[in-house]
């Protein structure tokens, strides 16, 4: 699974530091790799913060509908006691479960893109479209910094804010992916350390305004990974947090959970400019599939978790930032 050829490309590639994009699947066994002149002839669009092929004027947003289906809870159940049990015999104390929703809407995979509001969307046409607000690490000056995001809720909440930082289910599922992170980053960096803890980030939606927390870890890379993109990302994937804790025993349960394939859906997507990375969790995922459109999502279980909470957040991550 960890012997993709293209991972040593990305590291020649950053040693030469000839600039490209690249995609990552949540397994690691799809890998794809684009040059800048690809990048600029539009095969597929991206906008990103230090990146971007498109130029959208100021379209109105049309009145869009927006309909999900989500599995009954009766069908969520039975992942998420899949999952609990693996909790309770100690094989994880973390496991990110999702699933897929399918969705109706009059919006084009284009329209999503072109009005949907997050610092990460990419489009490949006829077959995907995300709009993450999450960073996965960004490596500047050979510093390394990672962002995991963790925990929602309803910002219309009275007190959100801080029932968000204080419940314990959400606490403890910060602080394990949290830790969790720090730990994967010393395999690549030396003096790993926690910036910020506990941010609250505000993201806006048409359907629900929603509250997420997120921390930042930081460290120094070590000297035999500098320039080494691939070999990096090799270290560091899956994304801990999409994943959970430990990670190889976490995997199985999700293969042996969730009823369907993940695909690029909490993959990593980024752009290395020549000098520096950035990159983001594939979340926030609308795919195509035989002209119906399915929405991915999915929260983090502990054995604190109760049914019904995880089932409304899975339900309240089926959003579009379009306002």
């Amino acid at each position: 699974m960890f012997q993709n050829p293209q991972f040593q490309e990305m590291d020649e590639l950053s040693e030469r530091k000839e600039p490209f994009f690249f995609l990552i699947n949540f397994l690691m066994d799809e890998v794809r790799i684009f040059t800048k002149n690809e990048i600029e002839n539009k095969a597929f669009l991206i906008d990103f913060p230090n990146i971007t092929n498109v130029n959208y004027q100021h379209a109105t947003i049309p009145n869009f509908e927006w309909n999900s289906f989500p599995e009954t809870l009766e069908d969520y159940k039975k992942g998420f006691e899949i999952v609990q049990e693996n909790l309770r015999k100690g094989n994880s104390y973390l496991t990110n479960y999702t699933i897929k929703t399918e969705i109706e809407t009059n919006l084009s995979l284009e329209d999503i893109f072109q009005f949907s509001k997050a610092k990460y969307k990419v489009l490949f046409p006829d077959d995907f479209v995300f709009f993450s607000p999450e960073t996965f690490v960004e490596i500047v000056d050979n510093k390394i910094f990672t962002h995991p995001m963790k925990g929602t809720i309803d910002a219309e909440i009275e007190n959100a804010e801080n029932i968000l930082k204080n419940d314990p289910k959400e606490k403890a599922e910060h602080y394990t992916v949290v830790d969790l992170l720090r730990n994967d980053l010393s395999m690549v960096a030396d003096n790993v350390q926690v910036k910020e803890f506990q941010r609250i980030d505000y993201i806006k939606t048409k359907q629900k305004n929603l509250l997420a927390m997120s921390s930042e870890i930081e460290g120094e890379i070590k000297p035999e990974f500098e320039n080494k993109i691939g070999t990096i990302l090799q270290k560091l994937l899956p994304a801990g947090s999409i994943l959970g804790a430990p990670k190889p025993k976490t995997l199985e349960i999700i293969l042996k959970a969730e009823q369907y394939e993940r695909g690029f859906y909490t993959g990593i997507a980024g752009y290395f400019d020549g000098q520096n990375l950035d990159s983001c969790v594939m979340i926030r995922f609308i795919e195509k599939e035989k002209e119906k459109l399915f929405f991915k999502s999915g929260g983090g279980i502990t054995h604190q978790s109760d049914l019904v909470s995880e089932y409304e957040e899975m339900k309240n991550k089926i959003y579009v930032p379009i306002y």
